[in-house]
């Protein structure tokens, strides 16, 4: 029995269903029940004629990784876990939130595996708890930067990733993954697939930055690899292609039959719409989507060396054309 968390989410759905699809007894934690829609329509996309069964096949348990009486009778009799929950925010109101879900929860998570004597644990990071701008591209080795601009996000992951080490040197047979932004069907108004309903709608600027992507498949077939692997204490970036993001955009656009956005914003456009929105928010209530740390994100430019983790699982990454058209066509809305 294989023991899931997060199993709702962007990528938690599509681990379950690589695990099932391979015939593996799985039990996955759930918060609430209207979102197990969500993975039911990922089983059917991807299976249109026995999506259905693999779905019903998952033996669901409500919890909360904050439980840890609840973690420890959900978690018993499974020797593998794979701890996908967590809270990604960059909302200054969300830190207190971000970093008991994400530090807490994880801390609780590898403490319960710890006393249950779990045979291996895969915990999900973020390529945002390693580093920072670098003129380099960005390794596993790449030393951490605590800057004025470092988000709660990151600091929580990061944070979360020095539970998951100590528990390490506490016996507990442990591999790491750092994926970055995550594509793959979904609901748009959600996670990092909000950027595709944003393009949607018509863009004329784009940032100046760059960032990375990584298909949800790419990832949930690494994790798996690691975990049937001899490989463990390490941890691993997950990185399908860097690109900027006016590359990313004309992506999208042109897949969406939409004009690319052409006109570069200056940081004083974008800092001016950030105080727009805060006014707006003062009326309304209405939180604005803009934070200083997507400002700073906007305007960074990062790319990551995956080299590690292609040598040790010889994983062929997807290109960002087959990551884009998988996350339109399976688009859908709860």
């Amino acid at each position: 029995m294989v023991f899931v968390t997060g199993g709702t989410g962007l990528l938690g759905a599509q681990l379950l269903y690589d695990l099932v699809s391979q015939g593996k007894a799985v039990r996955a934690l759930f918060r609430s029940k209207p979102r197990l829609s969500a993975v039911q329509h990922l089983f059917e996309y991807r299976n249109p004629t026995e999506g259905k069964q693999l779905f019903e096949s998952i033996e669901w348990v409500k919890g909360d990784i904050l439980d840890i009486l609840g973690l420890q009778e959900n978690m018993k009799g499974c020797p593998q876990v794979y701890h996908c929950a967590g809270l990604v925010s960059f909302h200054p109101k969300d830190h207190s939130d971000v970093f008991k879900i994400n530090r807490e929860g994880t801390a609780n998570m590898v403490n319960v595996a710890l006393e249950l004597g779990v045979e291996k644990f895969c915990h999900v990071s973020s390529t945002a708890a390693i580093g920072g701008d670098s003129s380099e591209p960005i390794t596993e080795l790449t030393k951490w930067k605590n800057g004025e601009i470092t988000s709660g996000y990151s600091l929580s992951k990061n944070a979360a990733e020095r539970e998951v080490w100590r528990a390490k040197e506490e016996g507990l047979n442990v591999v790491i993954i750092n994926p970055c932004v995550i594509l793959g069907p979904g609901n748009w108004n959600e996670s990092s697939l909000t950027i595709f309903q944003t393009v949607s709608k018509g863009l004329k600027f784009y940032p100046p930055g760059s960032n990375a992507t990584v298909d949800v498949r790419d990832v949930a077939y690494s994790m798996i690899q690691l975990m049937e692997s001899e490989i463990e204490g390490e941890r691993f970036l997950c990185v399908g292609s860097n690109q900027t993001f006016k590359e990313l955009m004309t992506v999208i656009s042109e897949r969406l039959d939409l004009a690319p956005p052409t006109r570069l914003a200056k940081y004083w456009q974008v800092w001016i719409a950030r105080w727009a929105l805060k006014i707006v928010k003062g009326i309304t209530g209405k939180r604005s989507a803009i934070t200083k740390e997507t400002v700073h994100n906007l305007f960074a430019n990062k790319s990551y060396d995956t080299a590690k983790l292609q040598n040790a699982i010889g994983i062929q990454f997807r290109p960002l054309r087959d990551q884009v058209s998988d996350s339109i066509s399976g688009r859908f809305e709860e």
